[in-house]
């Protein structure tokens, strides 16, 4: 597997990637410094923001040499913390460049689709520091970078949750940071020992660079073993996987519109990401050892996820435990370990935040109008809106993973390495499927063609 990660790539005249974390970041700061006289400025300052990220990556992502895709491209590294063996060192390989894409293109969406409800200035500036955080984890190859915007995503969007959600927002926001913050302080010990401990086998002074620690490989199996365990805790949290999956539901149900669709769409990927980037990476042997235990908790996450969604009154809710059951087949196809299973995992991030963050832009449109997430009192809305019925249905369908379109290739690619690995997880992962188009069906026949009740019944 070693040459899914080969790592080689020229310098690049213009730091690009850097500009990709960079700018976001200026941004947030012009921000600070506008007039609070007018708030319509803020919400465009920061289109315009994200909108060159945006123009920067399209550039990268006609650049990027696709026959090289195993390689690191625009590599773009500087000294941080010399004495440390810390270092600024971003690159994009043909795992990071689509979900960089996916990141790009999802922004811009969130920031133009929803209005702040107040304090726009700190909203949008909020939401750029986001944005900056999460193309940091992409592209960093340090490991102690990848750990400082991993934890820099936690601060926008605490504030977010806390600040400009619904309902228990304060509960929600402090349950997912400290939630992420535990699975963290593993990752650091983690962080800290694959580097100190590598540095004593070999010799060599210390290094946090990710190609430098893969390619040595100098720990002993057991000791690998243990570090790797450190990284799945923070990452299982972040995708999440059951057990530790509780924060999932009521951030996503407590959060602005926006904030859920970037938690969807991009920031549940920092989890299924560091599996894949730097678990198998960096602990080959330790991946094969843990893949069993991983793909168990996948399956139960999968079926947990759908038979929970079935339960649920409120529709962002149950889009919210639905976010569980796709994440757990992007984790049972990486820990497959083959060629479906890791290219499935790795398609179905992408479309997971293409078809689920679709899915909440457009439920947090409908509670913008009707000012309820009840199914029970969203009967009807075929009637008014025909064309965003018909819009909600595709997407939906998407989310089932109907052939054709873009949820289906990587759900099937997914389970088909799966089954080539683990055969009976596998059978019992696609129960999943059945049951979400069961709970999705039924909850789209309730909110456009059901009787409404309450104040919205006719």
């Amino acid at each position: 597997m070693s040459s899914l990660f080969a790592a080689s790539s020229a310098d690049v005249p213009f730091p690009i990637l850097s500009a990709l974390v960079v700018t976001p970041f200026l941004g947030a700061l012009l921000m600070l410094v506008l007039p609070n006289g007018r708030p319509e400025y803020f919400k465009q300052v920061a289109f315009l923001v994200s909108g060159a990220v945006a123009g920067m990556t399209a550039w990268v992502m006609v650049e990027f040499d696709k026959h090289t895709a195993d390689e690191f491209q625009f590599v773009d590294s500087a000294e941080w913390i010399a004495g440390l063996g810390i270092s600024w060192t971003l690159g994009l390989d043909g795992i990071s460049l689509w979900l960089v894409v996916l990141t790009a293109a999802l922004f811009p969406l969130a920031i133009l689709a929803i209005e702040a409800e107040h304090t726009p200035k700190a909203y949008y500036a909020w939401l750029l520091v986001l944005e900056a955080g999460v193309m940091g984890v992409f592209l960093a190859l340090d490991l102690f970078a990848f750990f400082v915007f991993f934890e820099i995503v936690l601060v926008p969007m605490y504030f977010l949750i806390g600040q400009w959600g619904h309902g228990a927002r304060a509960y929600a926001a402090t349950k997912f940071f400290v939630y992420t913050m535990f699975g963290s302080a593993f990752m650091l010990v983690g962080i800290l020992a694959t580097a100190f401990l590598t540095a004593a086998e070999t010799g060599n002074a210390v290094s946090f660079d990710l190609v430098y620690l893969a390619e040595e490989q100098a720990l002993a199996t057991t000791t690998a073993r243990w570090i790797f365990l450190s990284f799945a805790v923070a990452f299982a949290v972040k995708v999440p996987l059951f057990p530790v999956h509780t924060w999932l539901p009521d951030a996503h149900t407590n959060a602005p519109t926006a904030g859920s669709v970037i938690l969807a769409g991009v920031m549940l990927k920092l989890g299924t990401y560091g599996f894949l980037r730097f678990g198998i990476y960096l602990f080959p042997e330790a991946s094969v050892y843990f893949a069993p235990a991983l793909v168990a908790l996948g399956t139960i996450g999968i079926i947990y996820g759908a038979i929970a969604a079935t339960m649920q009154k409120d529709l962002k809710r149950l889009v919210a435990y639905s976010s569980v059951a796709h994440l757990g087949f992007i984790v049972i196809g990486t820990f497959a370990l083959n060629t479906e299973g890791l290219s499935g995992g790795l398609l179905q991030m992408v479309n997971h935040g293409i078809s689920t963050g679709a899915l909440f832009l457009l439920v947090g449109w409908i509670y913008d109008r009707r000012h309820t997430r009840l199914i029970a009192e969203l009967g009807g809305l075929q009637k008014p809106a025909p064309v965003f019925a018909a819009v909600f249905m595709v997407v939906m369908l998407s989310s089932i993973g109907l052939p054709g379109l873009n949820g289906f290739v990587g759900e099937f690619l997914a389970l088909l390495g799966a089954f080539a690995a683990h055969r009976w997880w596998a059978v019992a992962a696609a129960t999943g499927v059945i049951i979400a188009a069961l709970y999705l069906l039924w909850a789209y026949q309730r909110v456009f063609h059901g009787p409404a009740e309450g104040d919205n019944a006719e």
